[in-house]
């Protein structure tokens, strides 16, 4: 297949900005079996059945997005240029990959000032990345870039407004724990506490994952053919609370459902390994698309896509791609809300 298998047309209007408070309050879709129906997230204690599992990603967004001032001394004086700086990969010793914007300001050996208590030197540049050495390390690095840094909204809410202080609520779901995310497992952000409890109180079982969701998440797909795609990594861990419990439901006859695809992708990857199912750490650029073997997901719940991405590929493979294409021409003529900040789907082939 080619990436024109992936693409439709959305109205703009349709792309969320804010999402809905109460969380739960947006809508979902539930596509089971052959039919489609039109509920709501909080209706999901009587759309599960008892002995369910539910698999949560525990990641936390840090507020990756930074704006700064290079200062460079030259032999006519200092150079000043504004630069945008999207962290989105921790590597040792307080050192960073980014993306910036413009790259070209940059070179090697410049400083970047982000605050009073903040910069960072650039050690190298590649394209439109760099790498860069922060001032702090550890705890006093995370409260200096809390101070400092925006919550890295998607592209394509970031181009119509500026994120403010309400995205740092809205931008972080209520059992965030795990600091390393530069963009938000999105199909959680419509849970609240009201809602975990009314699903236990249900019979429906939850578990934690923690995949670390890079910015390479909002990267197009730029090949025609899509299994020349390279993923970028992400960081995962799944342990052994998390296979018990996946085990359990497997062996009850209970449906295992990952709540995202960051989720999913990482529990797959868990399940790909040569001993079978077993307790995941490290990276991970599974890139699931229409041919994969699903060994550990029963299903699905997870946000509206972007046309030709990885993540259409993703609800392809496990619905089938005419399947999706019925739920997502449903959802356009329904005016549900698309993206991020979007309502949810609940998918179950």
């Amino acid at each position: 297949m080619t990436l024109a298998d992936y693409d439709f047309e959305l109205p703009e209007a349709l792309i969320a900005l804010r999402p809905l408070r109460p969380r739960p309050a947006s809508r979902l879709l539930v596509a089971e079996g052959g039919g489609i129906a039109d509920r709501h997230v909080r209706d999901l204690p009587d759309i599960l059945r008892k002995g369910d599992l539910l698999v949560f990603n525990d990641t936390r967004v840090i507020p990756a997005r930074l704006s700064g001032t290079r200062q460079r001394e030259t032999p006519h004086g200092s150079g000043i240029a504004r630069v945008e700086i999207t962290l989105t990969h921790a590597g040792p010793d307080g050192q960073w990959d980014a993306l910036a914007k413009p790259a070209k300001r940059l070179s090697p050996g410049d400083l970047v000032r982000f605050s009073e208590q903040l910069s960072a030197r650039v050690l190298t540049r590649e394209e439109g990345w760099v790498r860069l050495d922060f001032s702090h390390k550890g705890r006093d690095f995370d409260a200096a870039l809390e101070a400092a840094g925006q919550m890295p909204l998607p592209p394509y809410i970031a181009a119509k407004r500026a994120a403010d202080a309400q995205d740092h609520e809205d931008y972080q779901t209520v059992f965030a724990r795990n600091r390393g995310a530069v963009a938000a497992p999105t199909a959680s952000l419509h849970f609240d506490e009201a809602l975990l409890a009314a699903l236990e109180q249900a019979g429906v079982q939850s578990t934690f994952v923690t995949l670390h969701v890079g910015a390479g998440t909002f990267l197009p797909v730029t090949v025609e053919d899509i299994d020349t795609h390279k993923m970028h990594a992400e960081w995962g861990e799944i342990g052994t609370e998390a296979i018990a419990a996946i085990a359990r439901t497997k062996a009850a006859g209970g449906r295992v459902i990952p709540v995202g695809t960051t989720a999913l992708r990482l529990v797959e990857t868990a399940g790909a390994q040569a001993s079978g199912l077993a307790p995941f750490r490290g990276e991970t650029d599974i890139f699931i698309r229409p041919g994969h073997r699903f060994t550990v997901a029963d299903g699905l719940m997870t946000n509206f896509h972007l046309p030709k991405s990885t993540l259409m590929m993703l609800v392809s493979a496990l619905m089938g791609v005419e399947r999706i294409r019925e739920i997502y021409a449903h959802a356009i003529a329904q005016e549900y809300r698309f993206f991020s900040y979007g309502d949810s789907s609940l998918l179950l082939p």
